[in-house]
């Protein structure tokens, strides 16, 4: 069987520059090591090839064939190794890779990708892989393991997702020439018979809607059934109706048509961030789920309607 040596990146290194400089002293200039110390390298280099790279002749070192020929492949190996840590230090710097977001209509639209523009604007060689689909779907996706972050309504438990819950409080969405916008807070009875638009009736929010106006006794007037919160906006902006919207939903708003006001009783939009439990997360992960995360945490806990708003700097 053949003998194979044992080689260091030392070695290697060390050869490669006594083979550059062309002296041993030299080597050593340019390494921060010394000449007896460079000398006793590169033996140990030959000893392990077992034969020698150098013809040594009063001092002066003159390159064998066989260095001349094994330079080139220590030369490929440190390039690429050199190449290696580059691209480490960038992974672990956040500064490559590649982050997969599954997430739900409501904030696929401006949330998100505003997210992404502030997460990727100094990372170009970082790639994502935006997926927008139901709740339902983004919770089979990071149940599958497939994505490394979802944004959807909080799911039931299930053992292969670690779910982060937050309750962002919803506020009422008025056109700003509405009368009802010079009001601080409103309850259903300054809506009563006001034309509104909300969701479908199986969702928790339009339930917990009924709920709080029937125990004002004040009537429930659905203009428009909407699937997603995403129109919303719009048909509040045109005057055609009021709705009382997530915090999600209005952190994308960047307009003057609409004016927000608290709500009461308190109707919670249930939003949970869902990664996949058996699969460590990437750095990048981890880098874009703290922000994800702490922009969450900041829609949960403001109490001023008007710093929700994402900053015009993000996405703008």
């Amino acid at each position: 069987m053949a003998y194979a040596p044992n080689l260091t990146i030392r070695q290697l290194q060390t050869f490669r520059e006594v083979m550059r400089t062309g002296s041993i002293s030299e080597a050593g200039r340019a390494l921060g090591r010394t000449q007896p110390a460079v000398s006793s390298v590169i033996a140990a280099l030959e000893g392990e090839l077992g034969f020698p790279l150098f013809v040594r002749d009063r001092g002066r070192l003159t390159p064998c064939p066989e260095a001349h020929y094994f330079l080139e492949e220590a030369s490929e190996i440190l390039t690429r190794l050199e190449r290696a840590q580059h691209a480490m230090a960038e992974l672990s710097g956040h500064q490559r890779g590649a982050v997969r977001i599954a997430c739900y209509p409501a904030a696929s639209g401006f949330f998100l990708p505003r997210l992404l523009v502030e997460f990727l604007r100094d990372r170009p060689k970082v790639k994502a892989d935006l997926m927008m689909r139901s709740s339902l779907v983004v919770e089979d996706l990071i149940a599958s393991q497939e994505y490394d972050i979802g944004l959807a309504e909080t799911p039931s438990p299930r053992p292969s997702i670690q779910i982060e819950s937050f309750e962002l409080s919803c506020v009422v969405a008025l056109s700003r020439h509405d009368p009802l916008a010079a009001l601080p807070v409103i309850t259903p009875r300054e809506l009563d018979g006001k034309p509104l638009a909300m969701l479908f009736d199986e969702h928790s929010m339009t339930r917990d809607l009924r709920d709080a106006f029937r125990q004002a006794g004040a009537r429930v007037n659905r203009r428009f059934c909407l699937r997603t919160l995403l129109p919303t906006l719009d048909l509040v902006a045109g005057g055609l109706c009021a709705s009382i919207v997530d915090r999600i939903t209005v952190a994308t708003y960047s307009g003057s048509d609409i004016v927000f006001r608290d709500f009461r009783p308190s109707i919670a939009s249930r939003i949970s961030i869902l990664r996949p439990a058996h699969r460590p997360a990437s750095q990048l992960a981890l880098a874009f789920h703290d922000l994800l995360c702490g922009a969450m945490r900041n829609l949960e806990t403001t109490e001023n309607v008007a710093d929700m708003q994402l900053p015009p700097g993000i996405g703008g």
